[in-house]
């Protein structure tokens, strides 16, 4: 076991907000579902990370019960579950340690948001040497509002503003500006008949 699939924030916590109305993929967990098994049929480990903020008051904070794996997930017995308070997946946990016990120097990401933990966790794991491959298809993300945009807008302001940048935008964009640098970017139907080829 040489590889690994880092499942991140594919949680509640994001279907408990209004944004979710605009999530890019509303059946994410799907595609998470089908990276998994292609996962476990080749020994790789898979680790599920969740995102979480104690003390928040908000959908992230544990105490409101939205901090768990969306309920499509099946989680095998056995498969690490950690907690991370930053934006990647490496900073606020053992992750790092969790890898490097296990030989595993090859990474596939994937989760909520595409540009955020899932790109940054992509960022910081090729820096720390994983080779990282990011499945675009089996990331979700929404617009993101124009930087001087009014804070708390609602939905309806958000897309209706013409300075918003959209989902599929966003995704574009982060694709460009990992690719080459700091990952391989492949979508789910290439892992899939790649792992077929193999086996």
């Amino acid at each position: 076991m040489t590889r690994a699939l880092i499942v991140i924030d594919v949680q509640e916590s994001f279907r408990a907000r209004p944004l979710w109305a605009t999530i890019s993929d509303p059946k994410i967990a799907d595609q998470v579902n089908r990276l998994v098994r292609i996962a476990r049929r080749a020994g790789d480990l898979v680790v599920w990370v969740l995102h979480s903020e104690p003390g928040s008051g908000d959908v992230f904070d544990p105490a409101l019960g939205h901090v768990r794996l969306m309920e499509e997930l099946e989680r095998a017995e056995g498969e690490p579950l950690i907690h991370k308070t930053s934006h990647n997946a490496f900073t606020t946990t053992n992750l790092q340690q969790l890898l490097t016990e296990r030989g595993i120097r090859e990474l596939t990401v994937c989760g909520i948001r595409t540009e955020q933990c899932v790109e940054t966790t992509t960022r910081v794991a090729s820096d720390l040497g994983h080779r990282v491959t990011f499945v675009t298809d089996a990331t979700a993300t929404n617009p993101i509002p124009h930087r001087d945009a009014p804070a708390g807008q609602s939905v309806a302001e958000l897309l209706a503003d013409p300075r918003t940048l959209s989902a599929d935008e966003v995704i574009r964009r982060t694709e460009y500006a990992l690719a080459g640098r700091f990952a391989t970017i492949a979508t789910v139907d290439e892992l899939e008949a790649a792992a077929g080829h193999r086996g």
